[in-house]
């Protein structure tokens, strides 16, 4: 069958020739890639200080793209967006031995056949490292441990993961998490969170001076500063899905996925 091809100019870095060449290098290590939960990758090149890929077409966009035009994505979607994921990335770590790095909406791509798949994954750390020092958005679904600098594993890729869920749930980038009236402007109805059916808790301290740069018109505060986002990150209690909206096992998948140690949250195969 005729395969799509998409030019598509990554990003613009300011690097010195010799990681320039290892960042090519390295991303030839995608061609061997050959998997239905990965996007295709036919090459790169550098020119005028840009590296551009060629990619496989993915009509339906990606899931950040597909959010604004849903508002919120169902759970039942959510449940094979996750199944994907998580082919997506043990294959990686399987068969190449690498991770993503870089788990969230604008990296999870769909089609008109019902596909699902991951791109923009690092294979190469000088590539992540520019585009992190380069794009909030990718500090954004950092894990905690990363965002401190420690070790991290495949295990930071599913607290990305865990947090992409929560935002194509409730239609936001979900920190800082939003209040009873917000919750009640996202779907419609009051919604009441824990076990007692106390209203939702947002964190033990007072709520955040900076509202997410997404929302439903209800907060009207200046939006959060990347820094204090990244602190709110560390410090504070995991986002969570709000009760009685959502089943109890996505519920607890997604827990799972949150966990702020690394060495008790989820792993693939307990995920899978």
């Amino acid at each position: 069958p005729f395969a799509c091809f998409l030019p598509w100019q990554l990003i613009h870095l300011e690097i010195k020739p010799a990681i320039r060449n290892q960042i090519i290098r390295e991303l030839q290590v995608l061609h061997e890639c050959n998997s239905p939960y990965i996007v295709g990758f036919y090459g790169a090149f550098y020119s005028d200080g840009e590296i551009s890929i060629c990619m496989e077409h993915m009509d339906g966009g990606s899931l950040d793209q597909v959010l604004k035009e849903a508002k919120r994505i169902p759970e039942e979607i959510l449940g094979k967006v996750s199944i994907a994921v998580l082919r997506g990335l043990a294959y990686l770590r399987e068969k190449h031995q690498i991770m993503h790095r870089d788990v969230k909406p604008s990296n999870i791509l769909v089609n008109s056949r019902g596909e699902i798949k991951l791109c923009d994954f690092g294979v190469s750390g000088q590539l992540i490292d520019s585009m992190a020092n380069s794009f909030v958005g990718t500090r954004s679904y950092m894990s905690p441990e990363r965002l401190q600098g420690t070790h991290y594993s495949v295990q930071s890729d599913i607290w990305s993961m865990g947090l992409s869920l929560v935002e194509l749930s409730i239609g936001r980038y979900p920190i800082p998490p939003p209040d009873s009236k917000e919750l009640e402007a996202i779907f419609g109805r009051p919604v009441v969170d824990g076990a007692e059916g106390e209203s939702p808790s947002i964190s033990p301290r007072a709520r955040p001076p900076g509202r997410p740069v997404s929302g439903h018109g209800m907060d009207t505060r200046p939006a959060m500063a990347i820094f204090e986002l990244l602190d709110y990150i560390v410090n504070e209690p995991p986002p969570k899905l709000p009760s009685g909206v959502f089943t109890q096992d996505f519920q607890e998948f997604v827990n799972k996925c949150l966990i702020k140690n690394p060495a008790e949250r989820a792993d693939l195969k307990m995920l899978m």
